[in-house]
């Protein structure tokens, strides 16, 4: 199975799948680790979490235009249906994800 395929089969999820677009080098996306931890223990099993590294994705970031990193995107069933740029708090990730629970 091909790193393109799996990351379609987890975005078909009938749950928001909250998608950290990252690099290794990258100061702000080490920012998110703890804010993401954070935002798990807020949701709990409503919304999966995935991180994918740029790096080592390049066809999935290409396919998206991911041009800045970190990118936070939302996706259920397929489609992708929020994207922001940048860092941003726990509280407000869980206020977007609240939308599409």
């Amino acid at each position: 199975m091909t790193e393109k395929k799996s990351f379609q089969e987890i975005i078909q999820s009938d749950k928001p799948v909250l998608v950290d677009f990252f690099a290794e080098w990258c100061a702000p996306c080490k920012m998110m680790k703890p804010i993401l931890d954070e935002l798990k223990a807020m949701i709990g099993d409503g919304a999966v979490i995935l991180k994918v590294d740029v790096d080592k994705n390049e066809s999935i970031a290409k396919s998206l235009e991911i041009r800045g990193i970190p990118t936070l995107a939302i996706f259920k069933e397929g489609k992708m249906l929020w994207r922001k740029s940048g860092v941003m708090s726990a509280a407000q990730l869980q206020e977007v994800i609240q939308k599409y629970i």
